[in-house]
């Protein structure tokens, strides 16, 4: 049912947001957007304040740290396109979620973990094959670095390589930033 599935991918200030900025609105009609990050410090609230500005106002918003699939089951109202900024946040939250309050974790913590990360992004994609709008999602590619040196670090790492291969399976279209320009992956153009 779904119009298209978008995996927006890049590194660390590629310039993804704002492709995906600009695809929503190339869309045309109203957008749902939801913002995963939460502001655990002051300079990530002076982030999510930049980005609020970076939005064009008459969009429907939503802040959902986790459990982005149950709330647009919720609240989704026939947006003609849905936004999810980002990926890269909501993995790390249900992961932290997931993880002993202690930060020490074992291989079945661990595997506890990654599968929590299955089931949300999994929640999401049969969302997305549910509802009639062009779905737009982006991510940070991290798995082209050197391998982190801590168990929590690769264990991120693994899940959030994990999620962007599922979402670009089902994606129609993916595209990966680099210095801002964006290179077509999968999908029309490539």
């Amino acid at each position: 049912m779904s119009k298209g599935l978008t995996l927006v991918l890049g590194g660390a200030r590629s310039g993804k947001s704002d492709f995906a900025l600009e695809l929503a609105l190339r869309n045309g009609g109203p957008v749902l957007f939801v913002a995963t990050a939460e502001p655990g410090d002051e300079e990530m609230r002076a982030r999510i304040e930049a980005h609020r500005g970076e939005r064009p106002r008459s969009w429907r918003v939503f802040e959902a740290p986790r459990g982005v699939g149950r709330l647009l089951t919720a609240e989704y109202g026939g947006e003609a396109t849905v936004l999810v900024d980002c990926v890269t946040m909501l993995v790390s939250n249900v992961l932290l979620a997931s993880l002993p309050a202690s930060g020490v974790f074992g291989v079945a913590e661990a595997r506890a973990a990654l599968e929590a990360v299955r089931r949300e992004i999994e929640e999401l994609l049969d969302v997305v094959a549910r509802h009639p709008a062009r779905y737009i999602l982006v991510s940070n590619e991290v798995g082209l670095g050197v391998v982190p040196d801590n168990a929590l670090a690769r264990l991120y790492r693994d899940a959030l390589g994990r999620a962007n291969r599922l979402l670009a399976a089902r994606a129609d279209r993916v595209y990966l930033l680099v210095a801002g320009v964006p290179l077509a992956v999968k999908g029309p153009g490539r």
